[in-house]
């Protein structure tokens, strides 16, 4: 019940229900299910919004697996800033895709969004990064199947820490797409971002910015205890 909760925000009440029936597996899906088709009605009252889980258009989930986990929150104003912003790339690069990772739980502000030290207030999403293969851009592609993890190579000026989320995950990185990073749609990205007033903070490391030649006081580094921010960026209001 705990990991459901910690996962999922209300998986683990979910499952506090489903106790009550026979077939208490069989009960939780469908009452889970049920629960997670039914929060986007609810939580416009809770100033809170799902962004789309639909595999269409110029602003996507990653992965349907952050719509069924409840992570696709946002409030109503960073919802529309994605949405401008997806908007904004798609006319500038058409056919790009912006794609979305985690965003916040559909519930309650200071909830953490394990493993993310913040996400709990609504006013914060990772976007994963563009890329592309030997010649083209690939829309709708990262490296990793869940957007985070495979990191870009360049030096960090953070020392060994603990405790840290700054995780190097050195055995997986083979096992990732060989794409590369898309600098032109990423320092566009960046730069509109930066100058949007609606944005307070974004998250990249700073090898990046000097990669992509593109410097903001928007644009920061998130700490060395906090995740690495060479796989994905990190907005907030």
């Amino acid at each position: 019940m705990i990991l459901l909760t910690i996962l999922t925000q209300v998986g683990g009440l979910v499952w506090l229900l489903a106790t009550c029936f026979k077939h208490k597996l069989l009960a939780f899906l469908l009452l889970y299910s049920a629960v997670t088709l039914t929060l986007p009605v609810a939580t416009p009252y809770f100033g809170r919004v799902a962004l789309t889980c639909q595999q269409s258009g110029p602003l996507q989930m990653q992965s349907r697996v952050y719509c069924v986990l409840n992570r696709h929150y946002v409030t109503p104003e960073l919802a529309t800033v994605l949405t401008d912003t997806a908007n904004h790339m798609s006319r500038r690069y058409p056919g790009t895709v912006t794609l979305v990772l985690d965003a916040n739980f559909p519930f309650m502000n200071g909830f953490p969004l394990l493993p993310h030290l913040s996400h709990n207030d609504g006013r914060r999403a990772d976007l994963a990064f563009y890329y592309r293969n030997a010649t083209v851009y690939q829309p709708n592609a990262t490296r990793s199947p869940i957007g985070y993890f495979a990191f870009e190579p360049g030096p960090t000026h953070c020392p060994p820490v603990w405790p840290t989320l700054r995780w190097n995950l050195t055995l997986l990185q083979p096992l990732w797409r060989t794409f590369s990073l898309e600098q032109q749609r990423k320092r566009a990205l960046l730069t509109h971002l930066a100058k949007d007033d609606r944005i307070g903070k974004i998250f990249i490391e700073p090898h990046l910015v000097r990669t992509l030649n593109v410097s903001h006081p928007k644009i920061r580094i998130q700490g060395c205890r906090a995740a690495r921010y060479d796989d994905h960026i990190h907005i907030q209001q």
